[in-house]
């Protein structure tokens, strides 16, 4: 056979959708997988599919001498020590300026540590964000590589056309950067998909618990609200879910759903390394507190009848709700809260930018998220706009038009928040967000007593604002004396 432009390792359902959409884009590609039924099913697929140029291999080797050289593999194998495992295997029989590229959720570190060995092997890596989950790697993902700037080079040609394309602003990839940077940037992104999915979470459960709203009535609502500044994938796929029927029995299946959510560990690292960069991320970290709060099915069972006596039914029950000034309410509660979430995902990459010297342009990284991937919004031209507008914009809520825009909806956004705590209806995410922004738009905050506290039990010393320097006081000497 001649050879091929291209190989993809890993047949799962992403790895065969990823590379069915780069053999329709017009690039042959070599695929492998060690279980020789997912490799049988890919080349079935890529014939029923249109008999697109798939070819198959159950042998690392003959898989590795069907690509043309510098030959370029994209691995789409489980984070950790599969990774390792398949990198072993397939560069036993790869070549000087041949390049392996991970498209896998990996933790950027261990991308950096495999860069710098396959290097002394006089091999190129990338390490790859992909989001848009099956659906986009089969028609278009965002796509973030990010390591080698050769290797990048050699697949430019086939990642422009594979991406997703976005008429006003091109195929949804970059180059991000140097290192893990493509990793890193996909583990923010999940981040802020956690905090969207909250969001939208709170929003459901207001309107449905304290709105009394139907699913039919949500389905409305969120197909509504898919058609103005809250356009987006998640919104969309949210108003679906509300009008699919269970087949298995009587009403609609969301309810049916069991109220656990679970997780793969981007968003918990996400709030690791907002922490370890002092970077405020409270949004994204309640929405990874509540999906561990909602693991705890059985306890939160329990509790409900410990505190069955509370009052809390009665006092959803007895509460007046004008519901189309509720739905307004929630929207806007919705935006203003998404806005401080993105905020907070950008400052953390801007952070480990400078941190790494990256140089990561936050416009351009809100630009391939405007297509392919789980985020995708009209909002994200926004994003764009306001970092073309200034490049340096210490926070997004800073920028005029989103500052505008949290000025005009805040009253609503207060509104919807005392609503539910008087409702008793748990909203992290909004809440969050709204002490995020009360917090960042203070000129003077409590801070002072704090630091006054740390002084006073640890000698800490703090500054004043009105004089220059360091001091500390004997705060206990002072207070013990005045006693006497």
């Amino acid at each position: 056979m001649t050879l091929t432009r291209i190989g993809l390792a890993g047949l799962a359902v992403m790895g065969q959708n990823l590379a069915l959409n780069i053999a329709e884009k017009g690039f042959p590609i070599s695929v492998y997988n060690r279980t020789a039924s997912k490799v049988g099913e890919t080349v079935e697929r890529a014939k029923l599919e249109g008999n697109l140029p798939v070819y198959g291999f159950c042998d690392p080797e003959s898989f590795v001498n069907s690509i043309q050289k510098p030959r370029v593999i994209i691995m789409l194998v489980k984070a950790g020590a599969p990774v390792d495992q398949t990198i072993s295997t397939l560069s036993t029989f790869m070549e000087k300026g041949d390049c392996i590229i991970d498209g896998g959720n990996e933790w950027y570190e261990n991308t950096e540590r495999r860069e710098k060995a396959m290097a002394e092997l006089g091999l190129l890596y990338l390490g790859m964000g992909v989001s848009g989950g099956e659906e986009g790697a089969r028609h278009g993902p965002s796509l973030m590589p990010g390591g080698s700037f050769e290797a990048f080079k050699y697949i430019e040609d086939i990642l422009l056309k594979v991406a997703a394309q976005v008429p006003d602003s091109g195929p949804c990839v970059t180059y991000i950067g140097k290192g893990g940077s493509g990793n890193f940037v996909k583990m923010v992104h999940n981040g802020i998909e956690y905090g969207d999915m909250q969001l939208i979470a709170e929003a459901y459960d207001v309107l449905k618990s304290v709105g009394k709203l139907s699913n039919n009535e949500l389905q409305e609502v969120f197909s509504e609200w898919n058609k103005g500044e809250l356009l987006s994938f998640l919104i969309e796929i949210t108003a679906d879910i509300f009008g699919i029927k269970d087949e298995k029995s009587d009403g609609y299946l969301v309810d049916k759903v069991l109220d656990k959510t679970g997780m793969k560990g981007t968003g918990k690292w996400t709030v690791q390394q907002a922490a370890d960069l002092s970077v405020a991320a409270p949004t994204i970290e309640a929405s990874l507190d509540l999906r561990f709060l909602s693991g705890l099915k059985e306890e939160r069972v329990e509790a409900a009848k410990v505190f069955s006596s509370g009052g809390f039914h009665d006092i959803l029950s007895n509460q007046p709700v004008d519901k189309a000034r509720l739905i307004d309410d929630v929207r806007q509660a919705l935006y203003a809260s998404k806005i401080c979430s993105y905020a907070q995902g950008m400052n953390l990459l801007r952070a480990k930018s400078i941190e790494k010297g990256w140089d990561l342009q936050l416009g351009e990284l809100a630009r391939i998220w405007k297509g392919g991937c789980i985020i995708r919004a009209i909002f994200l031209d926004r994003i764009k706009k306001a970092y073309d507008r200034n490049a340096n914009l210490a926070n997004l809520l800073v920028d005029p038009e989103f500052a505008k825009e949290i000025i005009d909806r805040q009253a609503a956004w207060r509104r919807v928040i005392c609503l539910a705590v008087n409702a008793g209806i748990t909203t992290p995410g909004m809440s969050a967000s709204l002490a995020y922004f009360d917090t960042y738009r203070r000129e003077r905050l409590p801070a002072n007593l704090v630091q006054a506290q740390r002084d006073y039990f640890g000698a800490h010393t703090y500054e004043r604002i009105d004089v220059a320097g360091s001091f500390h006081t004997e705060w206990f000497k002072i207070a013990r004396q005045s006693k006497i």
